[in-house]
């Protein structure tokens, strides 16, 4: 169970801002967060990266970079922070049921339902497994 005392196994983040990171990153889903713009070279690598986590079912690796403006290495509170990525997630589950998600993704290129829900699905499956959810 995740408490505001459970400590993760890699990473730089504490658990709260580990949940305020993935609520972000949901965020971008729902169309409420922007990414900037990348070099074409890197959203090569990202939907080569994509093509492989569906071919391969595999998850996403300890440490990977992310976007600068995803990181969160500021205090917050966590029970704030669980509240507010469990709100995020109803709505990404809302969007999903209309059909409303955006068909592009700064990194991972054209997108659709199916790639959004994998991805977030892994996202969250790598930092619940960072602290041993």
């Amino acid at each position: 169970m995740l408490s505001k005392n459970s400590i993760g196994k890699w990473g730089k983040m504490n658990v709260c801002q580990m949940l305020k990171h993935c609520d972000l990153v949901l965020q971008v889903a729902l169309g409420k967060f922007e990414l900037p713009r990348i070099n074409v070279i890197f959203e090569a690598v990202g939907i080569f990266t994509k093509i492989e986590m569906h071919i391969f079912n595999n998850g996403i690796p300890r440490n990977m970079p992310t976007f600068q403006k995803l990181i969160v290495n500021f205090e917050c509170d966590f029970d704030v922070s669980k509240t507010n990525l469990l709100k995020t997630l109803e709505e990404f589950r809302e969007v999903c049921e209309k059909n409303n998600l955006p068909d592009r993704h700064r990194l991972f290129g054209t997108m659709t339902e199916k790639d959004w829900t994998f991805l977030e699905y892994k996202h969250l499956d790598h930092h619940l497994k960072q602290f041993n959810v």
